[in-house]
């Protein structure tokens, strides 16, 4: 039994090219993913799960431009277009990626006044998903993070997992950032000064 997994971040339709939030070429990395999840032993993919009046959403407030940013009750949130609203197409999952290699799938964001970028806490940094309970209960040490976007969702999850004891990864050729005013770099930076190890394709 392994003592690793593989967390796969929002391959979802909204955040691929021709998205509601389209990072750019999200959905080149879908193969090295589907060959990655083939090789794990367990793998676990989030999933963005808004309800259509969520607050993160720039059209929830007054005229707020998409990309702005708004005081919420536990701080500074970033407003996006609506973005991977439940049932929607947006929301699914990217067609090619393989599902029937997941062991869970986590949704999350789906409390309307409280955005989620992490797979273990909400903005908040307070409300659980419960990600972490699961780990536990399989006594799973070790993470590798990819998906979409390395900036934001990805670098949240994999921060949160360091400090929570986990070993973290990041395998940066199977992700894509978005990269609002300096964020990726930001990310990185902040991810190293946590101690993820960060991976990049091999030349």
């Amino acid at each position: 039994m392994s003592d690793t997994a593989l967390i796969v971040i929002d391959m979802q339709n909204d955040f691929c090219p021709g998205g509601a939030l389209a990072v750019a070429e999200g959905d080149q990395i879908v193969p090295g993913i589907n060959a990655a999840m083939a090789q794990a032993d367990t793998v676990i993919l989030t999933q963005d799960w808004h309800p259509a009046d969520h607050l993160s959403f720039a059209s929830q407030h007054d005229g707020a431009a998409p990309m702005s940013e708004v005081d919420m009750a536990y701080g500074k949130q970033t407003l996006w277009p609506d973005h991977c609203v439940q049932g929607t197409h947006g929301a699914a999952f990217h067609r090619d990626l393989d599902l029937n290699r997941a062991d869970l799938i986590l949704r999350k964001g789906f409390r309307r006044e409280i955005d989620s970028y992490s797979a273990f806490f909400e903005n908040d940094r307070i409300t659980a998903t419960g990600l972490e309970g699961y780990l536990r209960d399989r006594a799973i040490t070790g993470l590798t993070f990819c998906g979409l976007a390395t900036d934001f969702c990805v670098a949240w999850s994999a921060m949160d997992a360091a400090r929570l004891g986990f070993a973290v990864q990041v395998r940066l050729d199977l992700c894509r950032g978005i990269d609002l005013n300096g964020s990726l770099d930001a990310a990185l930076r902040n991810m190293t000064s946590m101690g993820v190890k960060l991976v990049r394709p091999q030349a």
